[in-house]
């Protein structure tokens, strides 16, 4: 890609996010939800990775972090409510010994 090729695509909103990272000598992170996109459609990869262009299913993708979101937040509460149950555990274990030695 010369030069001109990049200001024009710079001035216009496209963001060439490979070239652009391995001109500045870093190399780019690849997410799975990438090769999955990929994979699916090389075409939608390119448009979206490369050409820097929005999905035409933002709202369905926005749909779709709200979900994540909210198994996320059930994910968590799980763990506190693990975490709590072993507590509880603990101290009915304690609550028991204090009980048997002081009979």
């Amino acid at each position: 890609m010369s030069d001109g090729d990049r200001d024009y695509a710079s001035s216009h909103g496209h963001s060439y996010g490979r070239d652009r990272d391995y001109d500045r000598g870093h190399c780019r992170v690849i997410r799975a939800s990438e090769i999955g996109r990929y994979v699916y459609c090389a075409r939608a990869w390119w448009l979206g990775s490369v050409e820097g262009l929005p999905s035409a299913h933002r709202r369905e993708m926005a749909a779709g972090e709200v979900v994540h979101a909210r198994h996320g937040w059930g994910v968590r509460a799980s763990l506190w409510l693990n975490r709590l149950a072993y507590a509880l555990l603990l101290l009915a274990a304690a609550v028991g010994v204090v009980w048997l030695i002081g009979r």
